[in-house]
């Protein structure tokens, strides 16, 4: 049975700096390199050499997966680029200290902003210095300019129907770098998990979780290979118990 690794980037200089990164296309911090590399040791120990690494157009994801493969020592694993597991578009907060956004408008609206399923923050003014529209690792696609954990599902499930699940449907390991919302949304999916408790899910950076799948991609087991910094899971679903 097929098995799937969700490894979220380690700290970026603007996690470090407290401001709403989304789209923006920022570095690994030193510790941030400092996850992945133990998230590549810890991939390693548990025996793991994945078929594939899908991840982002993001550096901070690739280079997550880049370095985690050399830590644990695996040469030539192809690796897929795909901006649909892209972390979560914050829109016009793309940029902003979160703490200073929090005292202009309150702790309940940022809240809702950052933490409910469905209402995303206000859209990314054309003009904004962080635009995306010129960007030539999205020519020709219908970019949204911000983004709910529900539309970011919205756009991350096709890729995962299309792309990903065919291989773990042939038998193949895979590993997938990506980032907190992005990663959030697959899970949701996989656990089949309500919209008023995705909310509540956590993962956290350069901790490898490892689910065990069955034929029709349910999970059969699933634990983060880092068990001092696991957060908790959802439930499996109630066919895989």
């Amino acid at each position: 049975m097929p098995r799937l690794i969700l490894l979220r980037h380690g700290q970026s200089q603007w996690n470090l700096e407290n401001r709403f990164t989304g789209w923006v296309d920022v570095d690994l911090t030193d510790k941030g390199e400092a996850e992945a590399r133990k998230g590549g040791e810890l991939i390693a120990a548990e025996g793991f050499r994945p078929d594939v690494l899908f991840t982002s157009v993001l550096t901070r994801a690739q280079r997550t997966g880049q370095i985690a493969l050399e830590a644990a020592g695996l040469d030539g694993v192809p690796v897929v680029e795909d901006w649909r597991l892209n972390e979560r578009h914050y829109g016009g907060l793309t940029g902003l200290n979160k703490a200073e956004t929090t005292e202009k408008h309150g702790d309940a609206q940022v809240k809702i902003w950052r933490r409910s399923y469905d209402v995303p923050p206000p859209p990314m003014a054309a003009d904004s210095e962080w635009s995306f529209a010129a960007d030539p690792r999205y020519a020709s696609q219908d970019i949204p300019d911000t983004e709910s954990l529900k539309t970011t599902l919205e756009r991350v499930l096709p890729y995962w129907e299309s792309a990903i699940a065919p291989r773990l449907k042939t038998g193949d390991d895979v590993l997938i770098a990506a980032h907190g919302n992005s990663l959030r949304a697959i899970v949701k999916h996989l656990f089949d998990v309500p919209d008023d408790s995705i909310v509540g899910v956590e993962i956290p950076t350069g901790n490898p979780l490892l689910i065990d799948l069955d034929g029709k991609l349910r999970p059969t087991a699933a634990r983060y290979l880092d068990a001092a910094r696991a957060q908790p899971l959802p439930p499996l679903p109630a066919a895989a118990e």
